[in-house]
């Protein structure tokens, strides 16, 4: 039964991408471009993520474009739903001048692209981390090579930014760009450029003490680790406890918790700490404003290693499941050798860290780090890429 499941889902899928939605951008495509249209594409979230909003903040405060956002919302509502979200997103960019992506679609790869249009994958991390794209054949996150060959997701792209020529290469192993490799311009990323206002840090700490009065005066961990599993049903880690490092730490710090926006139940925190000790600022607070105030953060997996780089402040890797994800994702660079601070395993070892923390904290280590991963993210990503929007992949 569940073979004959799988055949009718992938002769459906072949359906959509092969005939139906191809077809719609056909159609479509036969209207001029408009020269004014931008088109964002959002995949999952409700809402658009800070992985276009700086760009997008600009483009509306500077320029006279048609500015047409999509939430595609895949995983979140009915296949039904989503198939509508698609097709009004396809008659729409078939007219477009320039489209924005964060993230891989098989929907935008799948259409015969117009040559006006010009199609710009922003990405919605820094740096090289974790494996995705084609670096997962052969791994349990991934799917076989034949069917992302059949159904690619990085199809259409006249641009990738990245945030330093050091990861140019894993961006063009994962979306299949070995021969296209000059479309993989180290210009920075464009939600980077917050970090480097002044005004983002100063509004950052005011919209956490509003949000969080109890940690005015208080130093704060972030804990922001990844999600486990595959996006449609992502799950929380659940092996942080939260009670020890109540008892080693709440007369000094403040722990705020924040998970991935694609996990859906996230672990309870224990009443007598909630509002105290420990805050979930999941649904709360952006993770720009969660970097920019944090004196130490936790992580495992997360690429928001990345930017928090920038500040140079302590990071702690809690890795206790590490030799399953490696099996699961696995990673570009030597795990142990490329994170900037303390693989830990237990509580115990963060706590141990944490409490001998200026003894132990190699900045150095850090700087070298943002340094090799960030080196394109000086404020003026966004800047770059305007520029690369007026030129054009022809002129480059």
């Amino acid at each position: 039964m569940n073979q004959i499941k799988k055949f009718i889902r992938n002769r459906c899928k072949d359906c959509l991408l092969d005939i139906i939605f191809p077809g719609i951008y056909n159609i479509h495509r036969k209207k001029p471009v408009d020269k004014k249209k931008v088109v964002f594409i959002e995949p999952r979230l409700p809402e658009l993520s800070n992985s276009f909003q700086v760009l997008y903040q600009e483009l509306v405060d500077h320029y006279d474009f048609d500015i047409h956002i999509h939430l595609l919302r895949e995983t979140f509502v009915s296949t039904g739903e989503y198939i509508k979200n698609c097709k009004k997103m396809l008659e729409d960019l078939a007219t477009a001048r320039y489209c924005f992506l964060n993230e891989a679609s098989s929907v935008v790869s799948c259409i015969n692209k117009r040559p006006e249009t010009i199609i710009t994958q922003l990405w919605h991390a820094c740096g090289a981390f974790k494996k995705f794209g084609m670096s997962t054949v052969g791994l349990t996150f991934g799917a076989d090579e034949e069917q992302m060959k059949r159904h690619p997701f990085y199809k259409n792209l006249d641009y990738v930014t990245v945030s330093s020529p050091e990861v140019v290469w894993a961006y063009a192993e994962a979306m299949d760009l070995q021969g296209r490799k000059d479309i993989i311009r180290p210009v920075g990323i464009s939600r980077t450029d917050v970090y480097f206002r002044e005004e983002t840090v100063q509004n950052a700490f005011e919209h956490v003490y509003q949000k969080f009065p109890a940690a005015r005066g208080k130093k704060i961990i972030l804990y922001a680790p990844t999600f486990r599993g595959k996006a449609g049903n992502a799950q929380a880690p659940d092996q942080f406890d939260l009670k020890k490092f109540y008892e080693a730490f709440h007369k000094d710090y403040t722990l705020i918790i924040k998970h991935h926006p694609v996990v859906r139940n996230r672990p309870e925190i224990p009443e007598d700490l909630r509002g105290t000790f420990v805050f979930d600022a999941s649904d709360t607070l952006s993770i720009e404003d969660l970097l920019c105030v944090s004196d130490i953060c936790i992580s495992d997996y997360s690429s928001l290693i990345f930017e928090f780089s920038l500040f140079e402040r302590p990071m702690i890797f809690y890795a206790y499941d590490l030799e399953e994800y490696f099996d699961w994702r696995g990673f570009y660079y030597p795990y142990e050798e490329m994170t900037p601070g303390p693989v830990c395993k237990t509580n115990e070892e963060m706590i141990d860290y944490i409490q001998h923390i200026h003894q132990r904290f190699d900045k150095q280590k850090v700087v070298d780090f943002k340094n090799k991963f960030m080196s394109a993210c000086d404020g003026h990503a966004t800047e770059r890429i305007l520029n690369m929007m007026r030129t054009g992949p022809s002129t480059l």
